[in-house]
């Protein structure tokens, strides 16, 4: 799938009449779990003062709503989220930021693929 490689809340943007718009795309080429699993993660990895994916039934809703919408597996996605809070856990630890609320919503992931 074409993926938009940055997705977060930063980079959807209201242009009003335009509506709901992505901004910022990196082009990338992959499985779109991918872009979904980052949904799960911003701005919360490096905003730990506003973190609320974190919280069990936030990330619960989020996992439901795009599993509908997006029509995605959910073990699958969960994968996804695991994987993905590795890599951006990983890029946070070389920035000097923790990856505390990463590896917290990792452990989410973890326990929902478990359960």
């Amino acid at each position: 799938s074409v993926l938009h490689g940055d997705i977060h809340h930063d980079n959807i943007l209201d242009f009003g009449a335009r509506g709901w718009l992505a901004i910022d795309p990196k082009g990338l080429i992959g499985e779109r779990g991918f872009d979904f699993a980052n949904l799960f993660c911003n701005p919360d990895m490096t905003k730990p003062e506003t973190a609320i994916a974190g919280r069990a039934e936030v990330f619960a809703r989020r996992l439901e709503i795009i599993c509908a919408e997006a029509k995605i597996e959910r073990s699958r996605l969960l994968k996804w989220i695991i994987a993905y809070t590795g890599l951006s856990s990983a890029w946070l630890i070389t920035d000097g930021t923790s990856p505390k609320h990463g590896l917290a919503i990792g452990a989410l992931a973890e326990a929902a693929l478990a359960a």
